[in-house]
């Protein structure tokens, strides 16, 4: 198994895979336009791949994508008397159905956190389901209640 950094030619697999997750936590989804959907998808993860903003890990076995984390870098506003670096955003994560509790998303987020130490970004932030949760607690990370959302009516 390798894990690295996702690449324009994984984005084909990378568009199916975000289909299937979507599909199996909401079935009502499957209505949807695959075409409309692939055609958005792949304008989001060419852009994604192309402005540093983004990084999509992925765990791949034999030229096949088995897993995958989406990272958003968040740069935040400079403070006098220290440096300033950004946060990561965690979302999109994801492994095919057949490869779970394998270790493979720790083995992800295992280097994904070392990314995180290696170039000093501040913390990384991720919106758990409530079946997740101990999944990311077990890989270091601290549940919080402290987060406030705003939606517009």
């Amino acid at each position: 198994m390798n894990i690295r950094l996702a690449e324009s030619k994984d984005i084909d697999q990378l568009i199916r895979m975000r289909w299937d997750n979507t599909i199996e936590f909401d079935d009502s989804k499957r209505q949807s336009s695959y075409n409309d959907f692939e055609r958005e998808c792949r304008s989001f993860l060419e852009n994604a791949m192309k402005n540093g903003e983004w990084y999509i890990w992925v765990a791949e076995e034999e030229g096949k994508l088995i897993s995958h984390i989406y990272i958003e870098l968040i740069q935040k506003v400079p403070r006098p008397g220290r440096i300033t670096y950004p946060f990561a955003f965690m979302t999109n994560v994801y492994t095919v159905k057949q490869y779970r509790n394998m270790g493979i998303g720790s083995k992800i987020i295992s280097t994904i956190n070392k990314w995180v130490k290696e170039n000093n970004f501040e913390f990384i932030i991720v919106w758990p389901s409530d079946e997740s949760i101990n999944y990311y607690k077990k890989n270091g990370y601290v549940h919080s209640t402290e987060l406030m959302e705003y939606f517009p009516s």
